[in-house]
């Protein structure tokens, strides 16, 4: 078969042809190419930012520490901006603390004059023996003495209470006598081997200072007087149950009338129930919750899990605003109430209040890799802090006065220019994505503190109270059980109640043990660590100073009150 040859044109445009296919196949290659070699470009970067964080919290302090004045010299300009925005360069209180941040250096005022402190003091005579013959020969005499001081240790906290009960010998009328013995009094933990103070002393070095109770074992037989674990294991759970049937569930119920709860959570384990089977299993993890009720209580909430159901239980009845981190189970306090189900209805109304100091903390993580917009995000909450720390002591209606004039044009700035941002890089994956997304989802409520005077920017206090969990948690590694978890929150809640208005916790437990077994129990808020001062000075201070006994237990405040007016108009 003859083939017909083929004429020039058509070989050149089979050739360009070809040629043009091929040039969009290397083309697509190359953008292939070059977007895998972006992505790879980004995910190297992202890597080196999550290694300069870890390293940064692995070698350096964890304390999101930032060198303030290097930021505002970056920033000077844009900090002008911001100024003449809020009108705060013209326009300054007289009160406002100076630019001048130089420390000036304590002058030493020498050593500290220990007999001053209410100390136990042992004195010790230095002589010297040469002039002790002198002085025996009349030739010298004492003129006085040149005294110095050292702190000292002596063991022996310990001591034996002896409980002695009269016995009573009585002629009946048959000519007979009997014998009987007076009754025993009335105690928290009954027939139990500790009195109140050393059940508090446990307590105290248990939850207080994070020991646990095998070195209390050890301390206790170099004391000479053995006590086992597991009946000081028994002793605080006991203890614990009953001061959160009576004392803490009065202070909660107490606490429903709060202007703001802040609240947090973190971890522990609880160890795993013992079977006949005698398989080792993992311990599993549980909860606690911590609730800050304004400056009046403090509780600990153990859970088994971290749910939504969980939080609306611990929230059910309180109406007011609830501080807390953008964690989805607090999402269920904050529903209208019109979106509710039936079952969820508990006739509460939550706000929602976000923390200025998660928001600055997201911006931090991506300042480490250097990234200028993440500093700049520094400087400007930098900037709202400094604002509200000028306020700090002022009425809430001046602060709430101040705010308006001069924070709020600072917010709103930052929120406008976080949404422009973050319109950059939410397609990209990070933490910068990450730190304006968190910002700008609660702009709402993070801009809730311009509500009240009364709010506060961060909820570092609940943070702050968390930290005798994870301390603890260190030393004693985990809760026997979810009871024990549960007693062990009672013990956190009375300790940081004690801290937060002035009490030393170990005394108020002491007191607080002694009087329990006798009080009438519709007035346990009394002995509450909000109102113990009131109640501590109406108690009988003898009666009161006994381990154990009778102990009269004054009428409630509103009673003793009307007496006195009685007393008065009698006079």
């Amino acid at each position: 078969m003859h083939r017909r040859p083929m004429r020039e044109g058509e070989t050149t445009t089979t050739t360009t042809t070809t040629l043009a296919a091929r040039v969009a196949e290397l083309e697509a290659q190359v953008a292939t190419l070059t977007k895998e070699r972006d992505q790879l470009r980004a995910s190297h970067a992202r890597l080196r930012q999550e290694l300069e964080l870890l390293k940064r919290r692995i070698f350096v302090a964890k304390a999101e520490r930032v060198d303030t004045a290097q930021l505002e010299m970056e920033f000077a300009e844009k900090l002008r901006q911001l100024d003449a925005l809020a009108g705060t360069v013209d326009d300054e209180d007289d009160d406002t603390p100076s630019d001048d941040t130089t420390k000036k250096k304590r002058k030493s005022t020498g050593r500290r004059n220990l007999k001053d402190l209410p100390l136990e003091e042992e004195r010790i005579e230095i002589a010297d023996p040469l002039y002790e013959e002198l002085v025996a020969a009349g030739k010298a005499e004492r003129i006085g003495f040149e005294e110095s001081c050292k702190l000292g240790f002596k063991r022996g906290g310990l001591r034996r209470v002896v409980m002695a009960r009269i016995k009573y010998q009585v002629a009946t009328k048959d000519g007979e006598t009997t014998v009987d013995t007076a009754p025993l009094p009335p105690e928290l933990l009954a027939r139990s081997l500790c009195a109140p103070s050393l059940l508090a002393h446990i307590i105290m070095l248990k939850y207080g200072e994070g020991m646990p109770l095998f070195r209390l074992e050890d301390r206790f037989a170099r004391d000479g007087c053995p006590s086992d674990r597991g009946t000081m294991c028994r002793w605080l759970e006991d203890a614990g149950a009953t001061c959160g049937a009576t004392v803490v569930h009065a202070a909660k119920q107490d606490a429903l009338d709060a202007f703001c709860i802040a609240t947090d959570a973190t971890g522990v384990l609880v160890q795993p129930i013992r079977t006949h089977e005698k398989v080792r299993q993992a311990c599993k993890r549980g909860h606690y919750f911590v609730h800050i009720a304004d400056r009046d209580h403090v509780f600990f909430e153990f859970t088994a899990k971290e749910t939504s159901d969980a939080v609306r239980g611990m929230f059910k009845g309180y109406s007011g605003y609830v501080q807390a981190d953008a964690k989805s189970v607090y999402d269920v306090l904050f529903r209208d109430p019109r979106e509710r189900l039936p079952d969820d209805d508990d006739g509460g109304v939550r706000i929602e209040i976000a923390c200025w100091s998660h928001a600055r903390r997201k911006f931090w993580e991506a300042a480490i890799a250097k990234c200028v917009v993440a500093r700049e995000a520094l400087v400007r909450i930098a900037r709202i802090f400094k604002l509200d720390a000028e306020w700090r002591g002022k009425s809430p209606a001046e602060i709430k006065r101040l705010r308006d004039a001069r924070m709020r044009p600072h917010m709103e700035a930052f929120f406008a220019w976080a949404e422009i941002e973050y319109e950059r890089v939410k397609d990209a994956r990070g933490t910068l994505r990450s730190a304006f997304g968190y910002a700008v989802r609660q702009k709402d409520a993070l801009m809730r503190v311009l509500d009240d005077g009364r709010l506060v920017l961060d909820n570092n206090r609940s943070e702050r109270e968390l930290r005798r969990i994870a301390v603890g948690r260190k030393a004693w590694l985990f809760v026997g059980s979810d009871d024990h978890a549960e007693s062990a929150g009672h013990h956190f809640s009375l300790i940081a109640s004690c801290k937060l208005h002035a009490l030393d916790p170990e005394t108020y437990l002491r007191d607080l043990f002694r009087v329990l077994a006798h009080w009438p129990t519709d007035r346990y808020l009394e002995l509450a660590p909000k109102y113990w001062a009131a109640t501590h000075a109406r108690l009988d201070p003898v009666e009161l100073a006994r381990e154990l006994g009778p102990l009269v237990v004054p009428p409630p405040i509103a009673a003793a009150t009307e007496e006195q007016a009685v007393a008065n108009g009698a006079d």
